[in-house]
């Protein structure tokens, strides 16, 4: 397949800067794979399309506050984002602004928060940081009390800027379910973000039920594909857990399974197709380096609950291959989908609607 087939028109103001006022009052577009047929609706009327057999698989990964602005002994500024630690409290993989400034054995920090310096540097952008003389009990703290959530740069906030609403995104950027024990997330997994405490709990009054795995969402999920053919793209990988009640539910053959979002949808196929059958250890630690495209068939899902991609994105080929199972035309069905939703004035990307395919 051509990269460029992933391309689409998207109107500028079409792309969410903000989410809507309440997290289950987005748009929520509904297609089924069976007649073809599109239904429009809000998210907060799922329920009406989800009838009791399901079992909803979402990934419990809260976000990292991440992004940390801080300056060098210069005064000139930098901008850190923290992608996962690499011994123990003090050394992380970081992404670094200015990078090319930034070089070894340089130094930034925050007076009173904390000192920091640069290990290592990498080709493939990242650097290796000791974080020192911390205000807080180590990295992971210290990103609680002073980082923000790294919004996506479409969103076209400056987060460094005195008026910005730190509070705001910290907590809309966030799914309501998400694990603070978990904050293993460069991103959030945001099909997620339409749930309400509210109507989750209308889902299991029905009979459905929610299960939690973790998939520790890095910068890559969202890296557009570079070659010009997608089957030449070397994916990212991404570590993932699933817990003993997650597979036992992922293996039920009497139940209907949903996946919240690409990010569990990735876990889930990655899973089932390293073990199809029932002889695994109970719980699973491992990483995803799996890049689902068509005419692939998913075999851990039945259905989809997803937001409007990036073009040529991997999600947009994931997506694609799950609209159309061992087909080609998966792309193209896609690319229709979003027309209409451009029509009917859906928001894209992070912040916006969301569509279920059954």
């Amino acid at each position: 397949m051509k990269t460029s087939d992933l391309d689409y028109v998207l109107p500028e103001d079409r792309i969410a800067r903000y989410p809507s006022e309440k997290r289950d009052a987005s748009k929520l577009l509904v297609f089924d794979r069976k007649t073809k047929a599109i239904t429009h609706s809000v998210f907060r009327n799922l329920a009406d399309f989800i009838d009791g057999s399901f079992d909803f698989f979402r990934n419990d990964a809260a976000v990292l506050k991440g992004r940390i602005f801080a300056k060098k002994d210069t005064g000139a500024r930098v901008e850190c984002l923290l992608l996962k630690p690499e011994d123990g409290n003090e050394i992380w993989s970081c992404m670094l602004k200015p990078g090319k400034r930034l070089k070894k054995g340089s130094k930034f920090g925050i007076d009173g928060e904390f000192e920091a310096e640069v290990l290592e540097k990498s080709d493939d952008g990242c650097a290796l940081v000791k974080f020192g003389k911390m205000s807080a009990a180590n990295v992971l703290e210290l990103s609680e009390k002073i980082g923000v959530v790294p919004l996506p740069p479409y969103i076209g906030r400056d987060q460094n800027s005195p008026e910005y609403d730190r509070s705001f995104d910290n907590s809309r950027y966030q799914t309501v379910y998400a694990n603070p024990d978990k904050r293993v997330a460069a991103a959030a997994p945001t099909a997620g973000l339409h749930f309400t405490k509210e109507l989750q709990q209308l889902l299991e009054k029905n009979g459905n039920r929610f299960f939690n795995l973790t998939l520790h969402v890095g910068i890559g999920t969202f890296k557009p594909l570079t070659e010009d053919i997608v089957e030449n793209h070397k994916i990212h990988s991404e570590i993932y857990e699933i817990s003993e009640p997650t597979e036992r539910a992922m293996r039920d053959p009497s139940r209907r399974k949903i996946a919240v979002g690409t990010t569990s949808l990735r876990a889930m196929e990655d899973f089932l197709r390293k073990f199809p059958h029932s002889d695994t250890p109970s719980g699973y630690l491992g990483e995803a380096s799996l890049f689902v495209y068509p005419p692939q068939t998913i075999v851990s899902a039945d259905a989809l609950i997803t937001n409007f991609h990036l073009p040529r994105s991997t999600l947009m080929c994931l997506v694609g291959a799950f609209l159309s199972p061992g087909k080609n035309d998966g792309v193209e069905i896609l690319k229709k989908i979003y027309a209409e939703a451009v029509e009917k004035k859906y928001n894209f990307y992070s912040y916006g609607d969301a569509m279920l395919i059954l």
